[in-house]
């Protein structure tokens, strides 16, 4: 190997650990092809900031009567998202994943209409949302038919191989 290709591999790897420190990740894992016999694997990794504590927060009970308590119920059936929440979002048979490490946007551009919201009818290769990875722009397609039940990432959050991005029932 040159000096010089040595050079452009070490400013390479300094400019993935800049995009791993830059988007919060905790690793990237990148190969080059140079020719047929000749390539680069570089997995850039760092340990995850311990998590903060939990805060509790204590809520007043609401001063409604128990009669009423019925209707809420069946009003809080279609909200079971909420309830869904505490099970882990990437076990669940209609999450859509990110396919790679990048930046999430829910629409086009800025200002723009979001590709999806909540409830909606998506058919099998609708846009969903678009992760950026690597200044590229890759639109993520429905897998199948469905409603959006919960989208579980937020605009401009970074994203990792795998995280769970949407739930399409």
């Amino acid at each position: 190997m040159t000096n010089k290709s040595h050079e452009a591999d070490v400013a390479f790897i300094k400019a993935l650990a800049e995009l791993l420190r830059d988007n919060d990740l905790t690793e990237l894992q990148v190969k080059r092809d140079y020719g047929e016999d000749d390539s680069l694997n570089v997995r850039v990794s760092r340990m995850a900031p311990a998590p903060a504590a939990p805060v509790q927060v204590q809520v007043p009970a609401a001063a409604a009567p128990v009669a009423a308590a019925a209707p809420v119920a069946a009003a809080a059936a279609p909200a079971a998202a909420p309830a869904a929440a505490d099970e882990d979002p990437a076990s669940h048979p209609g999450a859509v994943p990110s396919p790679m490490v990048g930046t999430v946007y829910l629409q086009a551009e800025p200002g723009a209409p979001s590709f999806i919201k909540v409830g909606d009818t998506v058919a099998e290769g609708d846009t969903l949302l678009i992760v950026e990875a690597m200044k590229t722009m890759n639109h993520i397609h429905a897998p199948t038919a469905g409603t959006v039940k919960r989208i579980l990432v937020e605009d401009g959050a970074a994203v990792e191989f795998g995280t769970p991005l949407v739930i399409v029932e």
